[in-house]
């Protein structure tokens, strides 16, 4: 019997460790492919906005740091810190660039209707296309202008009407199913939070998959 490997990413699209996460993640399972070609992957995104209550409009991105973090020198440290990370994942972030902090609800619901299709490239394609809209381009994600543009440049249709009822769907259905993000579940049995690198996200996945068959 062919083990199943079913991955749940709890993710948030302003988060940048979920990007290096992602990255990191795409990584280990190339190189888990390659030993065995046999198991097909199922990647299950979990969009977990972790600001929902920001205005929908969103805020001053660089002012809402230096009040969360407490000073701009504490700022510019964090930042060290998380480019170091996406360097190694080959992530160069934008972070001066970037002028508004979005409310994510729309960008996750916009995730969520093609994600129900069940095109799990797509919506890995479209995930990718909306954290580099955000953090390398500074491309305003809450926008819902911006994210319908976004969708058609992954080639993908979505109406107005259908993203803007979706949206408030989200904001009523909102629910936390984890503390933090990036967080993944193998299997429905081994979990691990943060943005580990590739070679312990391989040693995870190879675990689910011999405790499958175990």
């Amino acid at each position: 019997m062919t083990p199943n490997l079913i991955i749940e990413v709890y993710f948030d699209l302003i988060c940048p460790w979920c990007l290096i996460g992602k990255h990191n993640l795409d990584t280990a399972l190339q190189q888990f492919r390659a030993s065995r070609p046999d198991i097909r992957p199922r990647i299950v995104w979990r969009g977990l906005p972790l600001l929902p209550d920001t205005p929908l409009a969103g805020e001053p991105y660089q002012e809402f740091y230096v009040r969360r973090l407490g000073s701009p020198a504490a700022v510019t440290a964090r930042r060290a810190q998380v480019r170091e990370a996406g360097q190694l994942a080959g992530i160069d972030f934008a972070f001066d660039d970037i002028t508004v902090l979005p409310n994510t609800l729309a960008a996750h619901a916009l995730v969520e209707l093609v994600a129900d299709k069940g095109d799990e490239a797509r919506t890995a394609k479209l995930i990718e296309a909306l954290f580099q809209a955000y953090f390398m381009a500074a491309r305003d994600i809450g926008d819902v202008s911006v994210l319908l543009d976004i969708a058609g440049e992954c080639g993908i249709t979505v109406s107005l009407q259908q993203l803007v009822g979706a949206s408030a769907k989200a904001r009523q259905e909102q629910t936390a199913a984890v503390s933090g993000v990036p967080y993944y579940v193998f299997n429905e049995r081994l979990a691990l939070s943060g943005a580990h690198p590739p070679a312990t996200l391989r040693e995870v996945i190879q675990r689910s998959v011999d405790e499958f068959v175990s």
